[in-house]
């Protein structure tokens, strides 16, 4: 099992895998992963990449793995889909970067020779003619792309609802896929919106630490012992807790927030 900060590299004395063609897989999308990339993923991440749902969210606990599964949603929607365009969006190009990056290593496995697609300082581009594409967080950097197959949100709690907003019209004549990941940032945003009101169209997939047997106990009483309770259900937990800076929580306000009182007049 590979962590977040962990990329398998082939060496220069192993000897490199003929490149495979898999246009049209249509099979279990785990399996492809732990056969042609070497990524055995655990139950809830084969749960991720086994998914048929439009649209995901990613709701997991630091250090969980989730810019390993997504690299490898990434290269499988590639290599399956001729022609296909995945865009990778998050608060920073250097985010951007890391989980591309993992991507270009996952396509290494496969065999191919990597490269850029010659327009995006951040992108690998496969023989099949299909992109992966990574872009910083801010909408003049992405509303040149259209027709996007597979939307990545890494990050989503920090990325601004402005860019949400931008990206979200790429998937209209594609009819793609929307994945948003991250740990939670207090209620607000899109990412906890779609969470708490997003609608049955929405796949929620929550990992808390307790349930990631990579992460030791130890570490987590640590943890919870250095940032305190609210941190530490944030980071851990995956819970959508309120900020600190805050004075009333937020189901206080929308409970003091009346729409049947009429506005005063003042002349």
């Amino acid at each position: 099992m590979w962590t977040d900060d962990e990329t398998k590299i082939i060496s220069s004395n192993q000897a490199v895998p003929k490149p495979h063609d898999d246009a049209g897989y249509s099979g279990d999308a785990a399996d492809w992963v732990g056969e042609k990339l070497g990524f055995v993923a655990d139950a809830a991440q084969a749960r991720v990449l086994r998914t048929g749902s439009r649209r995901v969210l990613l709701n997991c606990t630091r250090q969980w793995g989730k810019s390993t599964v997504t690299a490898a949603k990434a290269v499988h929607e590639a290599q399956s889909r001729p022609g296909s365009l995945t865009l990778v969006v998050s608060p920073s190009g250097r985010q951007s970067g890391e989980l591309v990056r993992k991507a270009e290593g996952f396509v290494r496995q496969l065999g191919i020779k990597t490269k850029g697609d010659g327009d995006n300082e951040i992108s690998v581009m496969l023989p099949n003619g299909s992109r992966i594409v990574g872009v910083p967080g801010t909408e003049d950097t992405v509303r040149g792309f259209s027709a996007v197959s597979l939307l990545l949100v890494d990050e989503a709690s920090r990325v601004p609802d402005g860019l949400y907003l931008a990206v979200r019209p790429m998937l209209a004549v594609s009819g793609g896929t929307l994945w948003l990941m991250s740990t939670p940032r207090g209620k607000r945003g899109f990412f906890y919106e779609a969470w708490e009101k997003g609608g049955k169209e929405w796949e929620r997939v929550r990992v808390p630490a307790g349930e990631c047997g990579r992460i030791p106990a130890e570490f987590l009483e640590e943890e919870r012992k250095t940032m305190g309770e609210r941190w530490f259900r944030q980071e851990y937990e995956c819970e959508f807790t309120e900020s600190a800076a805050a004075v009333f929580d937020s189901e206080m306000v929308a409970r003091a927030i009346r729409s049947d009182v009429t506005a005063l007049r003042i002349d």
